[in-house]
Order: structure tokens, then sequence, then C-alpha cells
């Protein structure tokens, strides 16, 4: 936008915007539902390679895939489902949600599927992306440019391959649950299944009877959250389900009570309290009952604080490893043999199938290229340790926001609710670019290192911090590295790439934007956002001039805490400045 379109019109006078968002997962299409709702004048794409929504879960498809949280809390805040069927649901039914969620709000406009993003440049003379995307139909390359670039591909989106030697040598079927075949037919054979996180543990449950025997190959332990003490339903019945959905706040009262519990987990997960140590006494010894085999106990139930890696409900995963045709083998693969593999003990083991849950490229640096200023590359800078500022932007990358990035809450909150107050952080962001003449915002370096530094105080204390095998922790070597080259040496608490508090402490820091922190540049006159001197209610007919003359104090808070409190009060009423009793609700915006 020139500066006469500015001084010709009232202030904030909104620009068109241009933005490319990457990936129609969760994140994409909830960035993509914000927008509409609230902004006009921009133009959106989502560039996603999938031929469909979901992303993650459009991938995922191997045996008995689910999502390991309860699926009423699985949802949009703002978007409940009654008739989910039970606690926990399969991964199609997940897909299923999303795409519901993208047709009932017209998202599919802005999606572009089977295309994939390979580069994305900035332009500093222009202040914009440069972005080449492939068509992996037409299997061409198209360029586009746009003011603000969006990274929605999310974490858990790249899986890789076990580092272990001879694995491709291996003449039976290579498979990974991320890439799975579903033609595969298990029956009656030999299965090699490595890794017993989320996935793997689904898998095994799921395969278990139906192989003539599974070895289970595992580094590590892992805690096992339940269902214990009474069991969670399975399903939900048909009076639960109609009451759900005719009963005013039986379902909103059931989703709070679940969140809540999960935002009231983090003091558990500091190390030394006494919240630790009694949720690992009570899990331990839940554990040991399903086990009930001392070999077993100390193979599976870990010496590490319970959350150093992620906790997983593990529905019969504990029942299934005591069955008689599955054996569990705790330690390194030496090596993968054409027929099999070699264990620490050197015993081969013949396969006629081997699965590799062994999950996903966590380095943060996104499968496409990004050069950002001066020629910097997202790769370069993020090779040793990805350092964001508060999950969401990175240094020297001017425009370019992040859905879940390092130092994300993954470990201690929510995950669609923290998205959520990302996605409105991000619509802040924009909102001034929109309506103030700004050309480019970009996180200073000096802001995210000392974030950096913070985190560290916080994060040693922690579970998280101990020794153990997690995708938590910055451990792997930088994309694109040989194997002589090794990781800098970073503490425990450097490594993590996780939020340094719990999910709610997450969501008030991000709850405004601190400009402080960021670098504005902008066309021009900073003041020229001022416009022609008339205000925008001037210039609309249908506003009231006089619109903020009433006959109470109704306002907004000034200060945070009085916000915080009326914004998250149960039901007891809030005492205003003047002693009144306030008792509805009132705009915090």
């Amino acid at each position: 936008m020139e500066s006469g379109d500015r001084l010709n019109n009232p202030i904030h006078h909104r620009r068109h915007i241009r933005i490319i968002c990457i990936g129609a997962g969760a994140s994409g299409l909830l960035f993509a539902y914000k927008l509409q709702r609230s902004f006009e004048a921009f133009s959106l794409t989502i560039y996603e390679k999938n031929e469909g929504v979901a992303g993650t879960w459009f991938e995922n498809r191997y045996p008995g895939v689910a999502c390991d949280y309860p699926a009423h809390n699985y949802t949009y805040s703002f978007a409940p489902k009654p008739d989910w069927p039970s606690v926990y649901v399969s991964g199609p039914e997940i897909r299923g949600y999303f795409e519901d969620f993208k047709s009932k709000h017209g998202l599919e406009r802005y999606c572009k599927v089977k295309h994939q993003v390979n580069r994305a440049e900035w332009i500093d003379g222009t202040g914009e992306w440069r972005v080449q995307i492939k068509d992996l139909v037409g299997d061409c390359v198209v360029e586009e440019t746009c003011d603000i670039l969006i990274n929605a591909a999310g974490v858990l989106n790249q899986w890789r391959w076990p580092e272990i030697p001879g694995l491709h040598e291996f003449k039976g079927e290579l498979m990974h649950s991320a890439n799975w075949n579903e033609k595969t037919d298990l029956r009656g054979k030999r299965v090699g299944l490595i890794g017993n996180g989320s996935s793997g543990q689904q898998i095994l449950e799921s395969i278990q009877s139906s192989v003539a025997h599974l070895d289970h190959f595992i580094r590590q332990g892992t805690w096992i959250f339940g269902p214990f003490g009474p069991e969670l339903p399975r399903a939900y019945t048909q009076t639960e389900l109609r009451e759900f959905a005719e009963t005013p706040g039986l379902l909103l009262e059931l989703r709070k009570k679940n969140e809540s519990r999960i935002n009231s987990a983090f003091k558990a997960f500091l190390s030394d309290t006494k919240e630790q140590a009694e949720m690992r006494a009570h899990i331990e010894y839940e554990m040991k009952a399903k086990l009930q085999s001392l070999e077993l106990e100390d193979m599976i139930i870990p010496r590490t604080g319970v959350g150093c890696r992620r906790p997983t409900p593990g529905i019969n995963y504990l029942e299934k490893l005591t069955a008689g045709n599955v054996s569990v083998l705790c330690g390194e693969i030496t090596k993968v043999t054409p027929k099999g593999c070699i264990s620490s003990s050197g015993k081969e083991h013949p396969l006629d199938v081997l699965i590799c849950a062994t999950g996903f490229d966590t380095s943060y640096i996104p499968r496409f290229q990004l050069i950002g200023q001066d020629g910097a590359t997202l790769m370069k800078e993020w090779a040793t340790q990805p350092r964001a500022y508060l999950a969401i932007a990175a240094a020297k990358f001017p425009n370019y926001l992040i859905f879940y990035g390092p130092n994300n809450p993954f470990a201690s909150g929510p995950f669609l609710s923290t998205i959520e107050c990302q996605a409105d952080y991000m619509l802040k962001l924009i909102d001034r670019y929109q309506t103030e003449n700004i050309r480019s915002f970009v996180p200073k370096a000096e802001a995210v290192a000392d974030f950096m530094s913070h985190a560290v105080k916080i994060l040693a204390r922690t579970v998280w911090a101990e020794d153990c095998r997690s995708w938590y922790q910055r451990v792997q070597k930088p994309r694109g590295s040989s194997n002589e080259e090794k990781m800098p040496s970073l503490s425990a608490a450097e490594s993590l790439t996780i939020w340094p508090g719990s999910g709610l402490h997450y969501i008030e820091a991000m709850a405004e934007v601190r400009a402080d922190d960021w670098d504005i540049t902008y066309r021009g006159n900073r003041f020229e956002w001022l416009g022609n001197g008339f205000s925008r209610t001037e210039t609309d007919g249908e506003s009231d001039l006089a619109w903020y003359v009433r006959e109470r104090d109704d306002g907004p808070y000034m200060s945070r805490e009085k916000r915080r409190r009326l914004q998250t009060r149960r039901s007891s009423p809030v005492e205003s400045a003047d002693g009144k009793m306030l008792k509805g609700d009132i705009s915090t915006d």
C-alpha cells in the first residue's frame, strides 16, 4: 500500500494481505477458521502435500491407530463433538472430525491438496516471501509470493527410520508405523516391532492375537498412565450419548473436568516433589499388578521420573506383553540381517515382517528450504539447537510464524487449546500488520536468547531433564549431517524443546504481544497509519458516534490481574472499583 492510500483514508485503513499457510492439519484448519472469522481483505492459500486434510491423522493408518488423549478434549475448545463413541477414539474418527470442521466452515476454499512447498525465501527488497510449490499431480513447480508465511506442518510430520546397521538389507517386509502398507497381512507371521511409544503400543495391542510370534524390541521402559482404578469405559452407552447431546452443560462439565485435571499436573512433573513421588508410587503399583512378572517389571517400569518420556494410557498394552506369543527384548538391536534382527544378547531373531514404530524427525527444521534475512537458513540456524521465540517465531525470519515450534507445551498442556492461543497471538500480529504500515516483524535475537536462558533454569528442575531418551530432547544429528558429525555438548535442560511451565502458564504468557521483543520495520513514516484525521467510526454509517457514553463503568479492567480473574473465575462475582459486585460477563478484549 502506497503512502497516498493511507493519507487519503481514515485511521487503521485495512490493506489487502496475502498469506500462505503450509499444512492443512489441526493447526492449518484452525488458522483458516480464525482468520476468516475475524478478518476481511485477505487472501489465504493452504498448501497440503497429502490428498486430504487432517495432517498426521490422514497419514497414520497403522493397525490400532488412535488418539491416546480423551476424545472430548481432543477438539477445539469451541467445537465439541457430543457423539464421540468412546473415551479414546480411532485415527479415522479423529480424521473425520477435522474433515467435518473443514466442510462446516467452508475451509476447502483455501486448501490446495497434493501441493508440497519446497522452498521459501524472504525478499528483503520487497518485504515478502517467495515460495516455490510443487504440484504433485501435474508434476510441475509453481511460484507464489505472500506477505506472511505460516508454517502449520507440525512437528510429527516427517517419519524416520532407526539408525540400525543393515536395516535396509532385510529381505522380509520392512514398514514404518507412519508409512503403513494397508495391504499387508500379518496373520501367522513372525513379526518384529521396534519401539514402545504410543504408536508401538497401539500396534502391539492390535496385532498380537493374529501373529504367530511377536518380538518387541525396546530400548527403555515407559510409564503407562492407565486407565487404572475404576476402568474408564471403552464405549459410551446410548443413554450417555443422548444425555451429552440433550442435557445442557453436561458435556461441558465433563470437558472442563478433564481439562482441569490436565492443567493441574505440572507440579507432578517437578523433580523431588511430593506430587511426583505419589504419582510414581501409584502408577508403579498399578503397572506391577498388570505385569505380574519381575522380569517384565525390570524392563518396562522406568528408573526415571514419571513424565521424562511422554506417558501414555496404554490400554491393554501391559496385558498383551504377558501373552505367550510375545517376547520383550530390552536393549539395542546391534544389527539387522536379511533374515531378522540380532539383539544385544547376540541372538538372531528370524522375522517375516519388521515394523519400526520409531517416531519422527523432531529437529523442528522444516522439510523445505527456508531462507531468511541475509541468506540465513533455518537448517543452519537450528542445526545444533532449535531456538524459537515462545514456540511461534524465529530470529532472522521476518513475517514467518510457526505452530508448535520449539519449546511448545506439548508435555504439560492440552494440544488443541494451545494451538488456539498461538493462532490468536498470530492474528494479533497480523491485525497490526494489516491496519498499520508495518513492513516486517521478526523476534529480536536477544529476546530469543533471553527466553532460552530462562527456560533452561526452569526445565532443569523437571523430570524432563532426567536421563531418558525422549523426543522432548534435542539429541538427533542435524538433518543432512554425516555420521561423523556430533552434536555439541548440551546440558540435559538445554537439550529440551518443551515449554518451561504448565499449559495454562503458556496460555497466559501468550495473551498479549510484547512488542518490545520484536524488530518492526515500516513502509515509510511509521505514523501514516493515523491516516487523514478521521476515525473509522465516523466513516461507518452504522456506528454510534458516542459509543463510549454509558450509565456505568462496564469497560475492561486495565490491570492484567483483574482481567485474568474476571476471565477465569468459576461463578462468583467480581467486585468493581466502586465496590459494586459485577455479575455479568465483561469483555476483556
